[in-house]
């Protein structure tokens, strides 16, 4: 019979560790509640405050997967019948994180000045999101805080999920690019000088080929830095371009069109829209409030314009289907399946569901992509390393050669 280890909230409200055995972790979290005990934490492996969070990109921050464990803890003890100030300082005793810690200290010592957790935590934009601040308004009001929390675990882990397949599915190709840049480099900038010495003392006339591939060796030694100056001002160019709004409409707009990699984007931003909307909706926040939070969080601008429109147009009483048909930006199912569910009355139902599909075509629509890139990839680099070869030992046959 397996061991599971478990860490729980007691009678007391402290935290208790142990194992338990049983037969399923549904068997095993019964057991618990059984003696009292609230479980926070039940695996076959003992739970680890490193494991449990997400390596940050900014050093001491708080990530988005810390933030999803915060709200997963919270939900499991609001959930429970503990009260929330109760439930807040327990998350504050069970994160090892320090900003973790002070977050959720300071949310605790609003709520005792008499403030709302919705106010509370829109005190820290950095951290909460207007999606995360809203849902939260909107359960305190209605009384259903305990299921909105459960309803930002499911979002947030749904999120998490897609963003990371996304991430492990672009490392292979970003690493073959690299690598592949990397030989070619190496080629010509150490490898051909080399054969270029010997040519020099053979004295004799080299095919039109290893001509162009040692004056391209030549340059690119010679003159590396007109390299990194080129570089070096579209990258200084494109970043302006993108802090302008029009230059950033532009490069926003040029992604959409981009085939195959336009499609995977509107994808994209439409699991997320769907997703972000219908959980808003679901939790009784108003239609055209929802869109606005929806603008803000979407990562396109030709997209958040085309958000902007629908929210004008539900202001004009034309609902939302005809107005993103008129937009031409959303795909047609989503348009399709988002009437049916104002016709339904079901408009939430039917945009999460909407989220699941286009979860399932990105991820199919990523895989396919990857699967098509990989040999185009490898056959480009390919092309290149072996005309290399070719025109080097070209090269070398035409030294060989005995004169006639």
């Amino acid at each position: 019979m397996p061991t599971f280890f478990y860490r729980a909230v007691g009678k007391d409200g402290g935290i208790v560790n142990g194992v338990v055995e049983e037969s399923t972790d549904r068997a095993a979290a019964v057991k618990l509640q059984d003696m009292g005990l609230v479980p926070l934490h039940l695996g076959t492996r003992r739970s680890r405050r490193f494991w449990d969070r997400e390596i940050n990109w900014k050093p001491g921050g708080i990530g988005s997967r810390d933030l999803m464990f915060f709200t997963q803890e919270l939900s499991t003890l609001v959930n429970s019948g503990l009260p929330l100030d109760r439930s807040l300082a327990i998350c504050k005793e069970l994160s090892g994180k320090k900003k973790l810690q002070d977050l959720a200290d300071r949310i605790l010592q609003d709520l005792k000045r008499g403030k709302t957790l919705a106010d509370s935590l829109a005190a820290h934009p950095r951290v909460f999101s207007k999606l995360y601040v809203n849902m939260v308004r909107a359960g305190e009001a209605g009384g259903a805080l305990p299921l909105v929390l459960e309803r930002l675990v499911e979002f947030q882990q749904s999120a998490d999920e897609l963003r990371s397949y996304l991430i492990s599915s672009l490392i292979y190709p970003a690493l073959l690019t690299l690598v592949g840049a990397a030989s070619i480099v190496v080629l010509l900038n150490y490898v051909i000088p080399r054969f270029a010495e010997i040519f020099d003392e053979a004295g004799r006339a080299l095919p039109l080929p290893t001509q162009i591939l040692l004056g391209v060796s030549g340059f690119t030694r010679g003159y590396w830095w007109v390299f990194v100056l080129v570089l070096g001002g579209l990258g200084v160019g494109f970043s302006r371009l993108l802090a302008s709004p029009r230059g950033r409409l532009w490069w926003d707009g040029l992604k959409l069109r981009t085939a195959g990699i336009g499609e995977i984007l509107k994808k994209v931003e439409m699991a997320r829209i769907a997703r972000t909307l219908g959980t808003l909706v679901h939790n009784a926040v108003p239609l055209v409030q929802a869109l606005g939070i929806v603008r803000e969080i979407s990562g396109n601008r030709v997209i958040a314009r085309a958000i902007r429109t629908v929210a004008e147009g539900v202001k004009r009483g034309e609902g939302v289907a005809r107005p993103m048909r008129q937009a031409e930006v959303f795909p047609p199912l989503a348009v399709h399946l988002i009437e049916v569910g104002e016709e339904t009355g079901r408009l939430d139902t039917m945009l999460l569901r909407l989220a699941e599909v286009y979860d399932k075509d990105v991820r199919a629509a990523v895989k396919n992509f990857i699967a098509l890139f990989e040999p185009v990839m490898i056959l480009v680099m390919g092309l290149v390393i072996g005309g290399i070869v070719i025109s080097t030992v070209l090269a070398m046959v035409s030294i060989n050669e005995l004169p006639v």
